[in-house]
């Protein structure tokens, strides 16, 4: 499953039955010598895939998943011509977003497809193979199949795109005493990172990630062909890091640029930024700073120069993160919970300038056991665990520890003296039973999510829940209509602000969770319509919450309004905000919208992602600022984002590491056509 799919499903939630859907009980039922493939994390099984054909040849397939509270039942089958080609596909079932039901049928020389976001039809032909908006694992399958049997390993896709696939690497896997030789594909055109597709053989194995599928019996070998795709991958990367983003030899000056100063947080006009080893030379106004000798001179007449973007709520998804993020003008991230050791192997390699990336700063993600476990979190069971797992963070090199919602309250208190003890910091969500007030005085340092800060005015019944559905259904169902002047509620943003704790809001998920409206572009990515890989943009079309019989969408719409007045009420009080996606980064520039529309200035709303995070994160004297001897991490804009924010969009180039960057190679790369459209936005 790709990180984007993944994401989604985190991301939104659904309540009960969607109109039109096939109930749970109606599903097929697997027979008992059914193909089978668990689903797991590193915490835990989360669900499982069971696939078999009938007597007519119809392949069938049945998949649960229940990851972190939201609950995924379906089935699917696919018919399959005399040649091998698919005829037909049908899913039905339900997802966290409603109603799963999906058709595709080929008749004589045309093709058809329905989804819960959109409908087409188009010229069947030889070579061309739908890929399924939703369905199972076995949707997938077939698409890694066809690609095996091509000559050229590549296929067009309907309704668009085209998938290539090439041999990657081969591993010995074990369970038990049965040991096999896998091979690793490569599969490019899904999304913006490739997917790994295991065989054995000429038999599809499994997949392996943040959630990865593999037959049951063979969860011990997930480890060992992590390990195996990801040296494959890092192999690759200094080629492509040579490539795109070339060492710069000398001086570079960006001449007639307005400048953002982020210190002062405010724009200069007619400025000249002048880089050389890797960091700032040179600041001052056109007139008087000049160029040095043999440098290298950039005309920035009508464009912006910014320090370069921080994403504070950046799960790094794999190699490939690194150009899709600087292609945005993303040069720093906040990791809040990852596969540890995949994800510190990887921010070394990053740092030792063998992979194209972003500064990662990263905390390690710490959750109780249970059914709502995080997928990529340490799971502990008792106090002496809880306070092993922040000493490991601080052994292995972590920043900072993110606590989560199974987590037993009374574990909070312990980890973060231990964890302050050591020079850690704590943020996270926070865990059922707990209101934020409460882990804010126990030791949290910053509360991740505007849905957690809202929580302390949750009814009790939502707080004792305050986990999987519960974290956006309570919010959604009583926030729009709170009383932010209220004194209980303007108490506890004063002490907020007392304290200094910092809120990473993610208001640009958050949007589509609670106001996204099936089969419309998420706002987020509305300004990238018919540039991104074709499953990725509907996948952005997939919604959010499903609501429950007593929510309207009138009701979500002032909910998500309600969580945007708290950014607004907690930056008139001087609350530090990090903006953060919890998705890709092309989300980020739409997290500084909504804090514009939130009441704040587009210079504060730049300072979110550039100088506050940089402060709060032990590198402000590194970063965050284009200021004489910091590191010369930057971004030009063709644009003006002091009149419109969305103009931090249009990156031209990119500087981090000393190296140089255009943005469209960038973005080509990773499957985006073109630049972001030109929008009104604010």
């Amino acid at each position: 499953m790709s990180r984007f799919i993944a994401t989604a499903l985190m991301a939104a939630c659904g309540a009960g039955i969607a109109l039109g859907a096939t109930p749970e009980a109606q599903l097929a039922q697997a027979p008992v010598d059914a193909d089978t493939w668990i689903i797991v994390s590193m915490a835990a099984q989360h669900g499982q895939v069971k696939r078999w054909a009938a007597a007519d040849g119809t392949r069938w397939s049945r998949q649960s998943l229940l990851l972190r509270g939201f609950k995924t039942e379906i089935d699917q089958q696919i018919k399959f011509g005399a040649n091998g080609a698919m005829l037909s596909l049908a899913v039905r079932g339900t997802v966290p977003q409603g109603d799963a039901t999906e058709t595709y049928r080929v008749e004589g020389a045309k093709y058809s497809y329905r989804t819960p976001v959109d409908a087409g039809e188009g010229g069947a032909r030889d070579n061309l193979y739908y890929i399924a908006f939703g369905g199972t694992l076995d949707a997938r399958i077939a698409l890694f199949d066809a690609l095996r049997k091509t000559p050229d390993g590549s296929i067009d896709l309907a309704p668009s795109g085209r998938l290539t696939l090439e041999k990657l690497t081969t591993t010995e896997a074990s369970s038990g005493r049965v040991t096999r030789t896998m091979t690793a594909y490569a599969v490019t055109g899904i999304g913006f990172a490739p997917i790994i597709a295991w065989y054995d053989g000429d038999r599809f194995f499994g997949t392996v990630s943040s959630l990865s599928y593999v037959p049951e019996g063979w969860r011990s070998a997930v480890p060992a062909l992590s390990k195996a795709q990801e040296d494959a991958l890092a192999a690759r990367a200094p080629e492509q890091l040579a490539k795109l983003a070339p060492k710069l030899t000398g001086a570079i000056a960006f001449t007639n640029v307005k400048l953002y100063d982020a210190e002062a947080r405010k724009f200069l006009n007619g400025m000249t930024v002048v880089a050389a080893d890797g960091r700032i030379a040179a600041v001052g106004p056109a007139a008087s700073t000049a160029a040095p000798t043999g440098a290298r001179v950039i005309d920035g007449t009508g464009k912006t120069l910014i320090p370069g973007l921080w994403d504070s709520h950046q799960h790094y998804g794999g190699d490939s993160e690194g150009s899709l993020l600087l292609s945005q003008g993303i040069t720093s991230v906040r990791d809040p919970g990852n596969r540890p050791d995949e994800l510190m192997a990887r921010k070394k390699r990053i740092d030792d300038g063998l992979l194209l990336g972003t500064r990662i700063v990263p905390s390690l993600l710490v959750d109780g056991a249970g059914k709502l476990s995080a997928q990529s979190a340490v799971v502990v069971r008792t106090e002496d665990e809880a306070i092993a797992a922040v000493r490991r963070a601080k052994d292995e090199g972590f920043f900072g520890v993110k606590l989560y919602g199974s987590l037993k309250p009374a574990f909070v208190a312990p980890m973060a003296e231990e964890a302050h003890r050591l020079g850690l910091r704590v943020h996270g969500h926070i865990p059922a039973g707990m209101r934020p007030i409460d882990a804010v005085q126990a030791g949290y340092d910053e509360i991740t999510h505007g849905n957690f800060v809202m929580m302390q005015a949750m009814p009790d019944a939502v707080v004792k829940e305050s986990n999987g559905m519960q974290r956006f259904l309570g919010p959604a169902q009583y926030g729009f209509g709170l009383d932010l002047k209220s004194a209980a509620l303007a108490s506890y943003f004063d002490e907020l602000a007392r304290r200094g704790t910092a809120i990473d809001p993610t208001l640009a998920v958050l949007e589509t969770t609670l106001s996204g409206k099936r089969g419309e572009l998420a706002k987020a990515y509305a300004p990238f319509a018919g540039t991104l890989p074709s499953i990725v943009e509907r996948g952005a079309r997939n919604g959010g919450v499903t609501p429950p019989p007593q929510l309207v969408r009138e009701m979500l719409l002032k909910s998500f309004g309600k969580l945007k007045a708290i950014v607004g009420e907690l930056h008139k009080r001087g609350v530090p905000i990090v903006a953060g996606t919890d998705g890709p980064g092309i989300m980020l520039v739409r997290d500084l919208e909504l804090y514009v529309e939130a009441g704040m200035s587009p210079a504060d709303a730049l300072a979110t992602a550039t100088i506050v995070p940089a402060r709060l994160f032990g590198v402000g004297d590194e970063t965050g600022s284009l200021s004489v001897g910091k590191k010369a991490e930057l971004a030009l804009i063709d644009g003006d984002p002091s009149k419109g924010i969305g103009d931090l969009r249009y990156v031209e180039i990119v500087m981090r590491d000393g190296r140089v960057m255009k943005a469209d190679d960038l973005r080509m790369v990773v499957g985006i056509s073109g630049a972001p459209k030109r929008t009104n936005g604010p």
